[in-house]
């Protein structure tokens, strides 16, 4: 995908176009992460340094009244900071490994929030840890997947529902890839991106109300608190649930499960979601690079190798019939054939819903499934690669064949 812009004769293979989105996106990471540091140590910096400040004087002022020397002063609060760590409180917090806290602590664990307001003391809890996560981690990230499994069900009979609910509009033979793709029922990456940003926008906000009226934090620190927790980063300087006494206390913790699980998986398959926009445009940005490496290539005249295989290349169907790596939508067919470059625009809208790629092999291969004959050959963009989407591709591909309406493939001009 990401050298179309070239004809037959020039850009890497498949290996190498895989390595090159691999180093270009780590490279990007890596920016991203030095940037990251350089934002934040510019804003919390000075506030941690008039902290320590701050401390440094409290904590000489007090020894100078109670005659205590520096050492003796620290070796108390070193005590203390081994007594928060297993839990005591001098404000009155509930205990932690009650059956209560306990399991608000699996759940952490086996969501992989991880607060740490409340880790093992003891050998045998920390082998048990491992043991215990292993497993439930493993299960959750299974559920998880599962959950956005239905939940692509769900957009797809809503979309395949609203297509249906308007039957003057049929997609044509030149009709965007866009429109094809809601005519069989198979919903776009904008669509599924847009109702989970709205769902997980709408249980952020409602949770951080509920959150701010019950925790007495502000309702920046309760949002700031949901996407956190929600996101499964977990830092542990807010955590909810944590005071001894709370008006309704069971409705609230009932709550604070129910909506802890729904925003880790709103918030997880969101991100999944983002990751293939992320994908297209290193693929775009790969393609961009390609092309002009191309053109340059052509303006010394160098001619291209007659048995060079690219990512655009030419593949030769069943009948004989050529087409490339990415299909023929509209009149993109042509323009790739022709080693014109495709544009973002053009990039985006032929990904129909291409909500990408996690486990379709592995479960095909755990639930003893074969791949169905019966698919037609264009939702095979729904199927390869490998990450945390093709559960989803699995049940898109699975729609839209149940959909029975093939997307019609336009010749080009």
């Amino acid at each position: 995908m990401a050298g179309r812009g070239c004809g037959g004769g020039c850009g890497p293979g498949r290996a190498n176009e895989d390595n090159a989105r691999f180093l270009l996106l780590g490279a990007l990471l890596a920016l991203y992460l030095l940037g990251g540091a350089a934002v934040f140590s510019a804003l919390e910096r000075p506030h941690e340094r008039q902290a320590r400040q701050r401390w440094e004087e409290r904590l000489a002022g007090f020894g100078r009244r109670h005659n205590l020397s520096r050492d003796a002063l620290r070796g108390f609060l070193r005590h203390f900071e081994e007594a928060a760590a297993a839990g005591v409180r001098v404000d009155g917090a509930r205990p932690r490994w009650d059956f209560p806290g306990a399991f608000y602590f699996v759940g952490t664990v086996v969501s992989t929030i991880g607060f740490g307001m409340a880790t093992p003391a003891t050998v045998g809890g920390k082998v048990f840890l491992i043991v215990y996560g292993l497993l439930g981690c493993s299960s959750t990230l299974l559920f998880f997947n599962l959950f956005l499994e239905r939940l692509i069900t769900v957009i797809a009979h809503v979309t395949r529902w609203c297509g249906a609910r308007r039957p003057g509009r049929r997609a044509g033979p030149r009709a965007g890839s866009q429109g094809r793709a809601a005519a069989a029922g198979k919903p776009s990456v904008r669509v599924v991106l847009l109702a989970l940003g709205a769902a997980s926008l709408a249980l952020c906000c409602g949770a951080a109300a509920l959150y701010a009226a019950a925790e007495g934090w502000g309702y920046l620190d309760a949002l700031y608190f949901c996407f956190v927790a929600f996101s499964t980063i977990g830092f542990g300087d807010l955590v909810s649930g944590q005071q001894a006494r709370y008006d309704g206390r069971g409705l609230y913790r009932a709550a604070n499960f129910v909506l802890l699980l729904s925003g880790v998986c709103c918030l997880y398959s969101l991100f999944n979601v983002v990751s293939i926009l992320v994908r297209q445009a290193v693929n775009w940005a790969l393609g961009r690079a390609a092309g002009a490496g191309c053109r340059r290539g052509r303006g010394r005249g160098g001619p291209p190798r007659r048995n060079a295989v690219g990512p655009g290349r030419v593949r030769s169907g069943g009948g004989g019939a050529a087409e490339t790596d990415g299909g023929s939508d509209g009149g993109s067919g042509a323009r790739r054939l022709s080693g014109e470059m495709v544009s973002m625009k053009d990039l985006l809208a032929a990904n129909k819903a291409s909500l990408a790629v996690l486990q379709k092999q592995l479960s095909e291969a755990a639930s003893g499934r074969p791949r169905r004959a019966s698919t037609p050959a264009v939702d095979d963009e729904f199927s390869g690669g490998v990450g945390a989407f093709a559960i989803m591709n699995s049940r898109l591909a699975e729609t839209s064949a149940d959909s029975r309406l093939p997307l019609p493939r336009a010749a080009g001009p």
